[in-house]
């Protein structure tokens, strides 16, 4: 998977209007958009595009797009 195939789907996710600025170090829950819906779309995410369950504890881990990226693996 590429990394700004994952950045697309997760700025999808939590309604960015945008991709530009997001890469693989950033810390999403510091975003604007981030709010609980946010997250909650994250973990659909996960089911939906990747048939993927994210566990709430690996979730909570989790600071960067790479590290939820590195959640799929």
């Amino acid at each position: 998977m590429s990394l700004q195939k994952f950045i697309e789907k997760f700025a999808e996710a939590i309604e960015m209007e945008s991709v530009e600025g997001l890469k693989e170090g950033t810390r999403f829950r510091d975003l604007d958009e981030w709010n609980s819906l946010a997250a909650l779309s994250v973990i659909a995410m996960f089911d939906e595009e990747y048939d993927k369950e994210l566990k709430v504890p690996d979730f909570k881990q989790a600071n960067t797009i790479g590290d939820l990226i590195n959640l799929l693996k």
